[in-house]
């Protein structure tokens, strides 16, 4: 059974990951609105600007994916498909009354979500609140966003934006414990391409093992450490009151505060 047709306004970074994600999961005849992008498969169909999309097409779901500045623009380009429309949000710090004001006067279903880049190989977490949906239509969002990755529905878009700091820009921190970890193994005197193995390989395989787990993360961290052992060593600095931890909170608290600067 295919994916629900869809009309994916930009295609960048996000769009284009989860663009991918959908085409793998089978898609039904689909459009991509965007000045750059490449042309994609048939019986998908590529349009430059509004006017271009295929006379009778009829979305079931329009992904909104430009860059925050664009969502105006976008919004009133797209004002005759609007009607009784689900309208899915990507857009960072951009709340649901602005999206409906930029509707302006359309009766668009407003969705917001926030998902992750892993989407791209269908491992994204994407975080999705509206208030507008019927049973049925939450059931169709959730089929499309859970072909890339899990779906966590939440109750307010309060709770979608304390998502933003952990799983919105939690690969780049994933990514950052990669790259540490291979210069520190180039400086401890691996050579280059065993340290990128060993590096990639640590980080990924102990994602898969969390992910295949039932335990608690901090379970999963005290089975591999040995009292008083190599890696309790290694732990006693990176878990000093003064190092992760702290760290971590500084980074999040950084990252809701830029939101909220957008947002504004």
């Amino acid at each position: 059974m295919s994916l629900p047709s869809l009309l994916l306004v930009g295609c960048g970074k996000m769009g284009g990951s989860l663009w991918q994600g959908w085409l793998e999961q089978g898609l039904a005849p689909s459009v991509i609105l965007d000045r750059s992008c490449a042309a994609p498969p048939q019986p998908h169909h590529l349009a430059r600007t509004a006017s271009e999309i295929p006379s009778g097409f009829r979305p079931d779901i329009i992904i909104l994916a430009v860059k925050p500045a664009g969502m105006e623009e976008a919004l009133a380009s797209l004002h005759p498909f609007l009607d009784s429309t689900i309208v899915i949000s990507m857009l960072a710090a951009r709340t649901i009354e602005s999206l409906r004001a930029a509707c302006d006067g359309a009766r668009a279903k407003i969705v917001r979500a926030m998902p992750n880049t892993p989407a791209a190989i269908g491992k994204g977490v994407t975080g999705v609140v509206s208030q507008d949906l019927d049973e049925e239509e939450r059931t169709l969002c959730t089929d499309l966003l859970s072909a890339v990755g899990d779906v966590a529905w939440v109750e307010s878009e309060a709770q979608l934006e304390a998502l933003t700091p952990i799983s919105g820009c939690g690969p780049a921190y994933v990514f950052l414990l990669a790259e540490l970890l291979e210069k520190e193994a180039l400086r401890v005197g691996l050579p280059p391409e065993t340290a990128r193995l060993i590096a990639r390989g640590t980080v990924a395989g102990a994602g898969a093992l969390i992910a295949a787990s039932d335990e608690e993360s901090a379970t999963l961290r005290k089975n591999v450490t040995s009292p008083n052992g190599v890696t309790a060593k290694a732990l006693d600095v990176l878990m000093a009151p003064d190092a992760w931890p702290s760290a971590m909170t500084k980074a999040v608290d950084q990252a809701m505060a830029r939101a909220k600067e957008m947002a504004s």
